[in-house]
């Protein structure tokens, strides 16, 4: 990688960083407030479904607008949703605005994250996808290494509403090495198509490629069960470790460091070794339902512990997989539309998860619930593995019964 993309990955950094301490925030701080694991569920399912939602439209933002300008959109926007959620807290209170400007963050953060997957094949043409992206997680992770460290550290000193401030001072932080990047590289996005036909031909786009090339709806299944497990990971480790195991806010802060450290490890390793697409899901996939089980089915905080250090580091490794399988599969002109719809399919299953804990989940139940969503997860991808190469015959089969399918399974000329 050139000396001038660091700067890049710089800004990948800082917005991550400021994210990961808005997300630490929320389940813990409501907990404390509520003492009600049910309470933590509902607020994870607030924060999080919002950020999905908006996946689809952002997508076709993404191949309609500069991706780099969507960027700094939401990176700009999001440091002020900061600023405007502390103003609320002070003018009238509640524990909402919190949950609220998380929310907003969520949906800017979904933006970001849209525009930055059609952009780096872009920058990064003449590089492994693989590396890339393995360097782009490893800058998230280091902010998931220090969000939680940093966001207890000032919470020691500071009330939530002064962290809520310094996670705004980020987002313009890593604005800012957004820009000094886009000047040193000088690089400038992929002219976008200009819009042809109904307002809504993105979307019918997006569905068509859904349902029709080979293998995406495989790997939307596997990434939908394995979000089934973070989702009520998200969601109950801060009930789960202060709460059932009765450890300390710290205990927690340092028990999600070690995870991303995991994580950290792990995408160093992927970036440097040579593995296969299909052994970095398989090897994922596993290790996730494992710590799902172990998790959930373990009566103490060391057993809980290695399980979510498992969900956790492996967590990332399968993000690669996906990325990077859905990537050969869609075609770079229509890349943004469809992820958008497909990230929010894969995504719909981590709030989910979160009311499911907040319908059903109490301090007895919430094990037995990470291990029935584990064995759940477990279950969806042994369909999907089995059905695979069924599904593949079919379309072969159908493909050689009708000349006017191309091999993507789309009507030619559509």
């Amino acid at each position: 990688m050139r000396v001038n993309h660091q700067a890049f990955f710089c800004s990948l950094f800082f917005a991550r960083l400021a994210d990961q301490i808005l997300l630490f925030l929320v389940p813990l701080v409501v907990f404390q407030t509520t003492q009600k694991v049910s309470w933590s569920g509902i607020a994870f399912f607030i924060e999080a479904l919002p950020r999905y939602l908006f996946f689809p439209l952002f997508g076709a933002f993404s191949d309609r607008f500069s991706p780099l300008k969507l960027m700094r959109i939401s990176q700009m926007y999001r440091a002020v949703v900061c600023i405007a959620g502390v103003t609320g807290y002070a003018l009238f209170g509640g524990i909402g605005w919190l949950i609220a400007l998380s929310a907003a963050c969520g949906i800017l953060t979904s933006q970001g994250f849209v525009a930055r997957e059609v952009m780096l094949p872009q920058i990064f043409k003449a590089h492994k996808f693989e590396r890339v992206l393995a360097l782009s997680q490893l800058a998230d992770q280091l902010g998931v290494v220090l969000g939680p460290m940093a966001a207890a550290l000032l919470l020691g000193w500071w009330r939530w509403e002064f962290v809520v401030a310094t996670s705004g001072a980020l987002f313009l932080l890593a604005d800012g090495a957004l820009l000094v990047w886009q000047r040193m590289s000088g690089f400038q996005a992929a002219t976008p198509e200009p819009p042809q036909g109904h307002w809504t031909q993105p979307m019918r786009t997006a569905v068509q490629h859904v349902l029709h090339l080979p293998g995406l709806q495989k790997v939307i299944l596997l990434a939908a069960a394995e979000n089934l497990v973070i989702g009520v990971t998200l969601a109950t480790s801060a009930a789960m470790v202060t709460g059932i195991h009765h450890q300390s806010g710290r205990y927690y802060a340092v028990l999600q460091t070690v995870g991303a450290v995991a994580t950290v490890l792990i995408l160093l390793t992927i970036a440097r070794a040579s593995f296969s697409r299909r052994t970095l899901g398989l090897l994922a996939f596993l290790a996730i339902c494992l710590g799902g089980l172990i998790a959930g089915a373990s009566p103490g905080a060391w057993g809980y512990a290695v399980g979510f250090v498992l969900i956790i580091g492996f967590d990332k490794m399968f993000n690669v997989y996906i990325r990077s399988a859905r990537q050969k599969i869609i075609p770079p002109k229509d890349y943004g539309k469809t992820t958008g719809v497909i990230i929010l399919l894969n995504n719909l299953t981590q709030p989910l998860a979160g009311l499911l804990v907040g319908v059903f989940a109490s301090r007895a139940h919430t094990g037995l619930l990470i291990v029935v969503l584990s064995l759940t997860m477990g279950a969806i991808g042994a369909t999907a593995s089995i059905a695979g190469p069924w599904w593949r015959k079919r379309r072969a089969a159908r493909v050689a019964r009708e000349p006017g399918l191309s091999e993507a399974g789309v009507v030619e000329g559509e």
